[in-house]
């Protein structure tokens, strides 16, 4: 180890906020009008740009606090508690005002019997009250700027519970103070080790149980910093401690447990700002939203639940997201403190051939890089390290050379080669005195080189003198108890890296005015309706994605002209604003190739629409479009983020595969392109069995432009589903051949 909604505005808030020049957050907490300068930009669906960051110095650091309901009597709950904020207080410097209506004093220090009789304006406030919301009404009137509140009983409870949080929440609004909690805890509150150098974690926990493991990494000598309970998130929510924490000089990463998340646009801001400044955050994320219980009309719908949207929303944004709390410590500990590395390259370094191979094995699996050293570097290993032994990457010493000056020999060597950035160094078991000399071996590199040293010391005692005083001693050495947790940090660590290395912001180039696509949008929508396959398509047009060459028809005759003017052979399908999936109805009829087939195809149509009693509003008579791989994009609305893209595999594969890749508006080029990479059927695009290359680049514009529908219709767009998308051999573009939309 080394040392709520999803933010859309109302329409009447957001022309408030229009007004003012206010973000929605700053609207509703600052106690003064703000200036012309204060105005945060908004996006072409009201929504603010940038984080809106809470100056919590104030909270974290305050001169002065109140605790209110304080107490020193014996066996009583609050008398811990009240004990515990007084030697904080002491720590920070802060003056304590203990308030409880019928005690004189609290510990020694003079008691007030309210809020009124504090003998200054209070930082923080500490509630220990059953029922906070009286309190907070109080402190409005004494300009509190932050008050936490213990007390349960609230969303956590049920429907009951989270009316009176709702109720909490609308007093703080008014008062015009930032509220940590309801049920939250004393972990703000905590003593932190100050003898511990370098950057430190910034830790935010949900539960406070959770957050134990990477609090005891002092122990280990890693620094922590700030320890952030959200509890209920009433008010103040992860969002605002990571965009609080990206801003601190000395937070060299963030860890996470989350157990939902309060707004999914403020997440993704804060995640943005995070990333801007190059601090990593790692987040364990449990629970989930309805959005992946409720049954979508659409195929997108259905391939998008609302546990893949985090996931794919934590990875646009360049969160870290881990599984297990030993991983959020591992993870959060070594991106701290690491330096950026210089290469991508993994070296494999240890006593034993197998040990070697098997680790090589699971990290190549999991996507690291391990370079075959050159013969020139070979043959410069094997100065120390026998001729029958491998040195191409996994490097086996065979044990002996460790024992003595060729083990720092060999270390050095491989820290200079340019291809590699990280030396991993496995040591299974203790095996005195040469593991000693190993280990002190790559802590005296390590002291000496800009690349990163990391040890996986495998032995399940755990208290030898190597690991407790050596190795976790050492400031510069990342020292792991698990191949996998060395694996998930290292991976995490380089690619968060080449991540910041070329991230730009998305919210910079998100649409601030409507287009003028957007107004043609507007007068096809028609609100809790499904659009007809027709109307659909001129939904599309109207954002310049192509569709086929068709007309819609209402008799045979109209039929057989229209085919002509389309050119045979013809598609002709039903169209209606009922119609969802028509092939399961019989409602397709393809490869038409004469007026006879097309009166035919005419009259059956009709007639199975008549006996399933579903309306038309015509007949589409279509140009038949077959060469090409079959995609399927989309947007469907997510209960956190609101609008989301979607792109997979379409046609039948849809049904079969679920080979989709997902994505939050706003994003660039760059991110459509990753959705692409990341598909499992990826290679259909690049042309396989003689097939020619798709034009990838035609439908990344058709990502793009459908982002651009999502982003400006916002929520009146309940979902849309093109499928098939029917990408055509490259420099001939891409052609929408069915689409769904259902307005909400």
């Amino acid at each position: 180890m080394l040392g709520s909604t999803h933010g859309t505005l109302t329409t009447d808030f957001r022309a408030r906020v229009e007004a003012c020049g206010e973000s929605p957050r700053t609207a509703v907490h600052s106690s003064a009008a703000p200036s012309s300068d204060d105005a945060v930009p908004l996006d072409v669906s009201g929504r603010p740009l940038h984080a809106d960051v809470p100056d919590l110095d104030r909270f974290f650091r305050p001169e002065s606090v109140a605790v209110i309901g304080a107490s020193d009597a014996e066996g009583k709950p609050n008398t811990g508690i009240t004990r515990q904020l007084i030697a904080w207080a002491e720590r920070v410097g802060a003056r304590l005002h203990p308030v409880h209506p019928t005690r004189p004093t609290v510990f020694g220090l003079t008691c007030h019997a309210s809020v009124s009789e504090l003998p200054e304006q209070v930082d923080l406030a500490v509630l220990l009250v059953a029922d906070p919301l009286p309190v907070i009404e109080e402190l409005a009137e004494t300009k509190v700027k932050f008050a936490v509140a213990f007390a349960s009983g609230f969303a956590e409870t049920g429907d009951a519970g989270a009316a009176a949080q709702k109720r909490l929440g609308a007093a703080v609004q008014r008062s015009g103070l930032r509220l940590l909690g309801p049920n939250t805890n004393l972990n703000a509150f905590e003593e932190f080790r100050e003898d511990l150098d370098g950057p430190a974690i910034a830790l935010i926990t949900q539960s406070g149980h959770q957050g134990r493991p990477v609090y005891t990494l002092q122990e280990l000598g890693i620094r922590l910093s700030h320890w952030a309970p959200t509890g209920n998130e009433a008010d103040l929510e992860t969002a605002d401690f990571i965009s609080y924490f990206a801003e601190q000089p000395e937070v060299g990463a963030i860890a996470c447990y989350v157990e939902g998340l309060k707004d999914g646009r403020s997440f993704l801001l804060a995640a943005d700002r995070a990333a801007r400044n190059g601090v990593p955050v790692v987040a364990v994320k449990v629970g989930r939203t309805e959005t992946g219980a409720r049954m979508a009309a659409s195929h997108t719908g259905k391939l998008t639940g609302a546990d893949t949207v985090v996931d794919a929303a934590m990875r646009q944004f360049g969160v870290i997201r881990v599984d297990g709390l030993d991983e959020l410590q591992d993870t959060a500990a070594l991106l701290a403190r690491a330096r950026k590395p210089k290469a991508d390259g993994v070296v494999v370094y240890s006593i034993s051939g197998g040990t070697g191979a098997h680790f090589s094995d699971l990290a190549t699996e999991a996507g690291l890089t391990l370079p075959t050293l050159s013969q020139a570097k070979q043959d410069e290993l094997h100065q120390w390290i026998p001729a029958y032994l491998n040195v191409a990457n996994p490097v086996d010493n065979g044990g002996h050379p460790v024992g003595d000056w060729r083990g720092r020999k060999i270390i050095d060597a491989l820290l200079a080669d340019p291809d590699v950035g990280v030396l991993i160094c496995p040591i299974t078991g203790p095996f005195p005195p040469m593991s000693d000399r190993l280990a002190q071996d790559l802590v005296d590199a390590a002291e000496q080189s800009d690349k990163l040293i990391c040890v996986i010391w495998g032995s399940p005692v755990g208290t030898e003198d190597a690991y407790r005083t050596t190795l976790l001693g050492s400031s510069r050495v990342a020292t792991f108890r698990t191949f996998g947790n060395c694996i998930t940090a290292v991976r995490a660590y380089l690619g968060h890296h080449r991540f910041t290395a070329a991230y730009r912001s998305p919210f910079e180039d998100a649409p601030r005015t409507p287009s003028p696509s957007y107004r043609k949008a507007q007068a096809l929508m028609r609100p809790s309706q499904q659009l007809s396959e027709h109307a659909a398509k001129q939904l599309l047009r109207a954002y310049g994605i192509r569709v086929p060459r068709e007309q819609l028809v209402t008799s045979a005759a109209a039929a057989v002209r229209a085919a002509g003017l389309v050119g045979y052979p013809v598609v002709m399908k039903a169209s209606g604003p009922q119609l969802g999936h028509k092939t399961e109805l019989g409602l397709v009829k393809i490869g038409l190739t004469s007026a006879s087939q097309i009166r035919d195809a005419y009259r059956e149509l009709t007639d199975i629409a008549r006996y399933e009693n579903v309306p038309l509003d015509g007949i589409l008579v279509c140009q038949m479009v077959e060469r090409g791989v079959e995609m399927v994009v989309g947007v469907t609305q997510d209960d956190l983020f609101g609008p989301t893209v979607t792109v997979g595999l379409g046609g039948v594969l849809v049904e079969v595969l679920h080979d989709a890749a997902v994505r939050v508006p706003p994003f660039g080029e760059d991110q459509a392109r990753a959705m692409l990479r990341e598909l499992r059927g990826h290679a259909l695009l690049e042309g396989v069995r003689g097939a020619p290359p798709a034009d990838v680049d035609a439908l990344v514009e058709v990502v793009l432009r459908i982002q651009r529908m999502a982003l400006e219709l916002g929520d009146e767009l309940s979902e849309l589903d093109i499928n098939p998308l029917m990408v055509l051999p490259r420099g001939q573009g891409a052609v929408a051949l069915d689409a769904l939309a259902i307005c909400r």
